[in-house]
């Protein structure tokens, strides 16, 4: 929702993107005090395995420029150490394990909402940043509430990437463009003629920047030949690189005639990539699966059992019934087959256009 209260103290992250530095300039014209912090969170030589520059040059570059213009005091933050250990090593993690890790929703959760607040969060009445969500406060029997709640902008909407939030972080944040969809934030870009104003948004997952999740993975992993068997008669059809660049739904890298090939299965001891061309035969129905270590961002499990769920970030969103266990986990069953339920993607539940949180997807 947008802010109302004139002149707080704000800490701004911005990233060098449209969207932060949009959000950056409406604090500002909205008449607070700003300041904008820029987090720094990978090490020269890392990118020097990939033979490039680092795209933290190019952003600083953008964003020195966009506060100069702005009146708007600029720190750089070094979180290399705090990153690595958190956000880099759990990727690595997962991966080696077969699972298929979101690193967005940790990098949230554990750095930008996590250290940084811990460290800076004293110094100021608001952190905002510019993610695509609206939070709003509700008195519930006199006790504050968040909610965390969609944006207009459905394709934007980044709420998936931000479930795993609780209170005391959602208390402190305020995302400046989350009630704008996508086109409107161009427009205030252009308005505030911003160096960055026609700058590509960023893909990908957060801190690879323009490189290939799999050029990260060749070089933190390596190569190991395995096979590529057919799910359904055990025939062998080629080989592949390592399990780790294969997800279970995936129908790219392959290198397969004849297809198109999904991956329906992985043998992470025997390093086996399980294929197919039948993905969506009845025989293969994917709407069951159990979901641990979950976050309720109200701190309370939704009394509603008919919710909506999403795998992954987009609009594709799913009906489904959760029923809960004994041991806190949820098992979910989905009005509709999925293509791709891999252990250690998030499942996300809403209610409505609330947030209500999320947890990781169990292996069977």
């Amino acid at each position: 929702m947008p802010v109302t209260v004139k002149d707080m103290k704000i800490a701004v992250l911005i990233s060098g993107g449209v969207d932060s530095s949009v959000a950056l300039n409406l604090l500002k014209d909205q008449g607070h005090e700003v300041t904008a912090f820029y987090l720094k969170i990978w090490l020269e030589e890392d990118f020097s395995a990939f033979g490039d520059t680092c795209p933290w040059e190019e952003d600083l570059v953008y964003i020195r420029e966009i506060c100069e213009k702005s009146g708007v005091p600029l720190f750089i933050v070094p979180m290399q150490e705090e990153y690595w250990k958190v956000v880099v090593a759990y990727t690595l993690s997962e991966v080696k394990a077969g699972r298929t890790p979101n690193p967005d929703i940790f990098c949230n959760k554990l750095i930008k909402f996590g250290v940084f607040l811990d460290k800076f969060g004293d110094q100021f009445d608001k952190i905002a940043t510019g993610h695509y969500a609206q939070i709003q406060e509700i008195d519930f029997d006199g006790v504050k509430i968040f909610n965390l709640k969609c944006a207009p902008d459905e394709i934007k909407d980044q709420t998936y990437f931000l479930s795993y939030l609780n209170q005391k972080q959602l208390s402190k944040l305020i995302f400046p463009v989350g009630n704008f969809k996508k086109s409107q934030v161009r427009d205030l870009a252009q308005k505030y003629d911003l160096p960055n104003k026609d700058r590509k948004d960023s893909q990908g997952i957060c801190f690879l920047g323009k490189f290939k999740f799999d050029d990260f993975l060749k070089h933190y992993v390596g190569v190991k030949k395995g096979d590529q068997i057919e799910f359904e008669t055990g025939k062998k059809l080629g080989e592949h690189n390592g399990f780790w660049f294969h997800t279970i739904g995936q129908r790219r890298g392959s290198g397969l005639a004849g297809g198109p090939w999904y991956v329906v299965d992985k043998d992470v001891d025997k390093n086996i990539v399980y294929l197919s061309k039948n993905y969506y035969s009845p025989d293969k129905v994917r709407d069951t699966f159990e979901v641990e270590k979950v976050n309720w961002i109200s701190d309370f499990a939704p009394e509603q059992k008919n919710l909506q769920v999403k795998m992954r970030h987009g609009k594709n969103i799913f009906k489904c019934e959760i029923s809960f266990l004994e041991n806190g986990n949820v098992t979910v069953k989905l009005d509709n087959s999925d293509q791709g339920i891999a252990s250690g993607q998030f499942a996300v539940f809403y209610y409505g256009d609330v947030c209500l949180g999320g947890g990781v997807i169990k292996a069977k």
